[in-house]
């Protein structure tokens, strides 16, 4: 008998939630994204200099908003490229607004999406049903031959997906019609950073190396 050393869909998806999972703290009322380390920081698109700010940027902004509002606020938070994205639960929209406000003034942000939600904290149960779906699509990523799993960093809440990235449009595409079709997904939001299909190659084969130096690039309308 031969074992194939290639998971299937299926058990990338176990894989990776249970990855994720593991990270999954009932008692913390506010989670970070954190930038992609070792192995993966070499195929990221980003330079190497904007995934230690995205790491500092998460470490210092996390800080602030623990400090501001306590276990009061169930508020995740995630920074690509310096662009930082809220989700998560907030008593009023006053706290929104101050969320908001507190991302905005931690050194090196040039943005921020504020899609927090007024409303009671989600539950364990639905983080952990949202750990799950974001398994599964980071899996449908993987299985995908047309797309690099490291362009992409996948935030899910209350089943919302949010898509994030330094991608083509044609990669913008594709990704956003594999998580649509994922059971468990209610909505997807794309955040991206639309590259041109030129970038990509001159990207490419730097991918084995050091970060390359990448030149800005225009932000894509949010698609819901």
């Amino acid at each position: 008998m031969t074992f194939r050393p290639i998971l299937s869909r299926g058990a990338a998806a176990l894989l990776l939630a249970a990855t994720l999972g593991a990270t999954l703290s009932a008692c913390a009322p506010l989670v970070i994204g954190g930038a992609a380390v070792g192995a993966m920081m070499a195929f990221d698109r980003r330079t190497s200099g904007a995934q230690i700010e995205d790491e500092g940027i998460e470490l210092r902004a996390a800080s602030r908003l623990r400090d501001a509002f306590g276990d009061r606020a169930h508020i995740n938070l995630t920074s690509y490229n310096r662009q930082v994205l809220l989700t998560g639960e907030v008593p009023s929209e006053q706290a929104k607004q101050q969320a908001e406000q507190i991302a905005l003034k931690v050194d090196n942000v040039k943005g921020v999406v504020n899609e927090l939600a007024v409303m009671p904290a989600s539950s364990l149960a639905q983080r952990s049903t949202d750990t799950l779906v974001t398994g599964k699509v980071k899996a449908s990523l993987v299985d995908d031959s047309s797309l690099s799993v490291a362009a992409f960093k996948v935030v899910t809440e209350r089943g919302v997906v949010y898509l994030m990235g330094r991608v083509t449009q044609r990669e913008a595409e594709r990704a956003t019609q594999l998580t649509r079709h994922i059971d468990g997904v209610q909505r997807v939001v794309r955040i991206f950073e639309i590259i041109s299909e030129e970038e990509l190659r001159r990207l490419t084969p730097s991918m084995g190396g050091a970060a390359p130096a990448v030149a800005p690039a225009r932000p894509a309308s949010a698609a819901r």
